[in-house]
This record gives structure tokens, C-alpha cells and sequence, in this order.
């Protein structure tokens, strides 16, 4: 039983290098063992290339070995064809001895099948083992497969006397440069960005990664009456970006002008992401914008930065209505997380 553990840590460490770059996929590790010792590993890499079992299975130097090994795998194998072939199948073909899985997959598409396929093979299967920790891993994936919506982060930076912005809407640099660093990591590890109106028109953010390596969000405002200029950042289409707006649909280059219903409500932007299964979104403002999904409870988790430096009066931050899970320390700034249960 403990050697069971460290094996499927291993496969959740291995599951972990997918992060960011396999959406909307989940992420996977696999480990395959031969008596007592690991003979294979992989995980899933890129989005439509292998999944974590095909790589694993192909690194195995001995595939004789395969007929006497235990496959461990953070998520159910999945059994229909996708951008690849399914890996229960290829177990199957393999004629491994057992199975063991971390996670069920609530995917319609594989939901149960994966399980099955292995089964009626004749191969051993057990499931359950780290489930919790499974599922956290890939509670992207999970929230877009079961609550039709991607996973909502919400992040924001607020003096320590609980200010945004300034009264005139500035707000640069509340928070040091180690703090806005982490959060170039944030965005290279999520599908999409949002802002709001005044966010776009008074900060003029880029909304990519440059403090970070890896791949840049897709990027959102919310321009209603589409009064924000063309000559911010936003609209400049070196990254894919999506303006909500009330007023037209229309495609230039990769800025998407998309038409909601007059009023629209942030449900309407989180079901246009789901049918463009986007699988997460972090939301860093305004105020107003980040009310809205906490009133909403539309959010699954906030980020809050706060600052040693004071505004004395100016807009003011929003209030996560939930209880502090952790606290971390980033030089000066204290980054605080609240958990949406």
C-alpha cells in the first residue's frame, strides 16, 4: 500500500509538467511498474499529442514486461477517439496485468468506459487511490466537465488600507515586482483573462506573459458600448482577445468582436468561454467586474495581493465573502487565498 502511494505521487508529480499546456485536456502522469520497479513513465505533454499512457508504455525498453506490470494512472484511461487513439485500448493491446487509477473521469465521453474496456479484457482494476488529490490537480477540468463553466480565479492587488485604485482609477505599481512576477506565472498557467471597462482604459494592460515563460491567455474585456480606443494594448492583436460588447459581432484578425444581449450578465461571458471550452479564467478587475462574480458566486477562488504602501481613500477593494485557506508571504506583500466551497 505504500509503495502504491509513491508510485501514483510519482504519476501526480509527472501529471503536473502538463500544467498549462494541455487544456482542454486534464492533466496526466502514468507510471508502469515491474516488480517492485519502475519501468516506464510519461505524462500528457501538449494538447493533441500522446496522452500519459501512450508515452509511459512507449518508454518502456523490455515491452515483454508490460504483460506483468501495474499501471498507474492519475485519471481514468480515456476510451473514445479523440485528437488520438483510446488508451484503454492500447492497455488492452498490451495485455497488462493491472490498473491502478487515481480518478474517475466524469467526461460523458469516457465516463465509466475507460474502466470497462480494461475490465472485460480481463485486466485488474482499482480505482479510488489519491482520488482527492487527483481531483484537485485537475479541478480545472473537472469544474468545466461538471459545472459547465470554466474554473473562475479571481485576482486583485489592494493597499493595505483597502484601496484598488486611486480615486482617478491609477493603481500602478501596488504591489512589488516578485509579486507581479507570480503573476505572469498565473496567466502562462491559465486559458483566458478578463478585465472590465475601466480597467482597459485607465491601466492599458497588455494581459500577456512576459515576466514568465509560456504560452499567453486569451484576452477579454467587457466594452459594452465599445468606447475604449483602439490604441490600447488590447486591441493591438498580438494575442487572440475577445471584446463583449452589446453592440456587434465581428472578426478582425485575432480581435473578436462578440454581440450579447444588451444588460448581459457574466454567465453569458463563462457559457461563451465554456462553448470555446476554455477550461479556466482569471479575472484581475476592476472592482466592479470582480463584485460581480463574488455577488454572482460565479468564482471558484481568489488571489489577493495586499500591500505595506496606503491610499488614504480612493476605490475600494472587493470583500471575498469566505474564510482565508492560506497565506503566503512575497517579500512586503502578503498574498492571501480564498477558497469558494
Amino acid at each position: 500500500m505504500a509503495a502504491d502511494a509513491l508510485y501514483m505521487q510519482r504519476a501526480l508529480e509527472l501529471a503536473e509538467f502538463g500544467r498549462g499546456k494541455v487544456s482542454p485536456n486534464p492533466m496526466v502522469g502514468c507510471v508502469i511498474v515491474h516488480q517492485d520497479k519502475i519501468i516506464g513513465e510519461g505524462y500528457h505533454e501538449d494538447y493533441g499529442k500522446e496522452h500519459a499512457e501512450v508515452n509511459a508504455v512507449n518508454s518502456v525498453e523490455n515491452q515483454e514486461q508490460l504483460a506483468e506490470a501495474t499501471v498507474y494512472v492519475t485519471l481514468e484511461p480515456c476510451a473514445h477517439f479523440g485528437k488520438t487513439p483510446p488508451c484503454a485500448n492500447l492497455l488492452v493491446e498490451k495485455k497488462v496485468k493491472k490498473v491502478i487509477i487515481a480518478a474517475f473521469d466524469t467526461n460523458p465521453l469516457v465516463g465509466g468506459k475507460g474502466i470497462r474496456i480494461l475490465q472485460e479484457a480481463g485486466i485488474e482494476v482499482e480505482t479510488g487511490f489519491l482520488e482527492k488529490e487527483a481531483r484537485a490537480q485537475n479541478k480545472r477540468f473537472f469544474t468545466m466537465i461538471e459545472k459547465n463553466r470554466p474554473y473562475v480565479i479571481l485576482k486583485w492587488a489592494q493597499t493595505l488600507d483597502g484601496f484598488v485604485a486611486r480615486e482617478d482609477f491609477s493603481s500602478k505599481w501596488i504591489t512589488n515586482a516578485s509579486s507581479r512576477q507570480l503573476v505572469h506565472k498565473w496567466r502562462a498557467e491559465e486559458d483566458a483573462i478578463l478585465v472590465g471597462k475601466n480597467t482597459a482604459k485607465y491601466d492599458d494592460p497588455s494581459l500577456n506573459v512576459r515576466d514568465w515563460i509560456g504560452k499567453n491567455p486569451l484576452r477579454l474585456v467587457i466594452d459594452s458600448k465599445m468606447e475604449l480606443p483602439n490604441s490600447l494594448k488590447l486591441f493591438d492583436e498580438a494575442v487572440p482577445t475577445v471584446c463583449y460588447n452589446s453592440q456587434r459581432t465581428e472578426v478582425k484578425g485575432t480581435l473578436e468582436y462578440v454581440k450579447l444581449n444588451p444588460g448581459f450578465h457574466v454567465k453569458d461571458i463563462l457559457e461563451d468561454l465554456h462553448q470555446r471550452k476554455i477550461q479556466s479564467l482569471i479575472v484581475e478587475g476592476g472592482s466592479y467586474l470582480l463584485n460581480k462574480f463574488l455577488v454572482s458566486e460565479l468564482w471558484d477562488e481568489a488571489r489577493v495581493f495586499t500591500s505595506s504602501i496606503t491610499f488614504g481613500n480612493g476605490i475600494k477593494a472587493p470583500i471575498p465573502p469566505a474564510p482565508v485557506s492560506e497565506t503566503f508571504e512575497v517579500l512586503e506583500d502578503t498574498l492571501r487565498i480564498y477558497r469558494h466551497v
